[in-house]
């Protein structure tokens, strides 16, 4: 079996973060894996072990215009190198809708095509129309991250659901950190630096709390975080890092973590952060839609809380950091459930799910 692997963007956010583990999963049985990526990047797939890498040219651009005609290009280059490369033989397995022109030259070279599905949040409508539409057409497995964007994004299609998980080395380091109780209140956030995904929601959550300390770690530079917040009041108690390769410092400080996405703009299709918070012990606040509640059980490890209601979040917070006996109880239930997402059962399903 020869497995081709493809994404668009590398870098340190949460889907390339799952095929990483997927690579690696299949590199220690063995099997020969092709790496196909943007290159000149650093990120989750770099520097793979017994992987073979394969670089085609991408590159983001905030216009949406100038980000569109990219992601053509890109794609019509990546095409054209697996035109040549691939083989009627191989598993042509790629990572979240994007990489279109994967799908349209994997089904033209009759391969075994499997989209690993992550999203279902994609503007303009008819972007997403036409990504999916290349899904339906090419697709001869999906695998989808949840149930709940197996149900939002149906594919007449053999369908598979996995679930994210943590890496082993990332469990072990989290339960030698792990501190059941925390002396400084911290509440902390990871996230893309987008106002769909909660930071203004978390800028004035930090105004009503001045009591409590709040983090906010994102991926992007300084220079954008600046950027962004150059027009707003930025409490003395509110934190902003860039991009972290190393996210254990943040969540061994932390008390609670928030997801704060707007579900009328971005639907959480599952939650990688949050389950890493959950290793630590850490209650979650997260909305009530979409595949995070497939991790949070309301009143047990965490709420789920519409983002908007900042004020009902507020009291929650404010429930969870000044009641030991109520923190230490969903400490412990996030920690037990977290222990269900591990990566000896998202290696076995995923061979499982290549070799069918």
């Amino acid at each position: 079996m020869r497995v081709v692997a493809v994404h668009l963007l590398n870098d340190y956010s949460g889907s390339p973060k799952v095929l990483m583990q997927l690579l690696r999963g299949w590199g220690k049985k063995d099997i020969e894996t092709h790496l196909f990526t943007c290159g000149g990047r650093e990120g989750f797939l770099s520097n793979i072990p017994k992987i073979h890498e394969h670089f085609y040219w991408y590159q983001f651009a905030k216009n949406p215009l100038v980000r569109l005609l990219f992601l053509v290009t890109s794609q019509t280059l990546l095409a054209l190198k697996l035109l040549f490369f691939l083989k009627k033989s191989d598993v042509l397995y790629i990572n979240t809708v994007l990489p279109f022109g994967a799908g349209i030259m994997g089904k033209i070279r009759g391969c075994q095509v499997i989209y690993h599905i992550h999203e279902t949040s994609i503007k303009p409508k008819i972007l997403k129309k036409f990504l999916f539409g290349v899904v339906k057409w090419s697709a001869t497995k999906v695998v989808y991250v949840s149930h709940f964007l197996s149900n939002q994004e149906p594919i007449n299609a053999p369908k598979e659901v996995l679930y994210n998980v943590l890496e082993d080395d990332f469990v072990k380091k989290a339960l030698q950190n792990y501190v059941p109780i925390k002396e400084s209140k911290i509440v902390l956030m990871i996230c893309s630096l987008k106002e769909y995904k909660g930071v203004n929601e978390f800028l004035e959550l930090a105004q009503l709390n001045s009591q409590f300390i709040f983090k906010l770690v994102v991926n992007a530079s300084q220079a954008d975080i600046d950027d962004y917040f150059k027009n707003k009041v930025v409490p003395h108690n509110l934190i902003c890092y860039p991009t972290q390769k190393d996210t254990h410092q943040f969540y061994k400080e932390a008390s609670v973590l928030l997801n704060l996405s707007d579900v009328n703009q971005w639907v959480e299709t599952f939650g990688l952060t949050v389950l890493e918070g959950m290793a630590y012990g850490l209650p979650t606040i997260v909305p009530p839609v979409g595949g995070v509640v497939e991790l949070v059980d309301e009143g047990s490890n965490g709420f789920q809380i519409n983002s908007k209601n900042i004020n009902e979040i507020s009291q929650k917070l404010n429930l969870l950091l000044n009641n030991k006996e109520v923190y230490q109880q969903m400490s412990l239930k996030a920690l037990e459930k977290s222990k269900l997402f591990n990566e000896d059962y998202f290696e076995k399903e995923s061979i499982r799910i290549i070799s069918k």
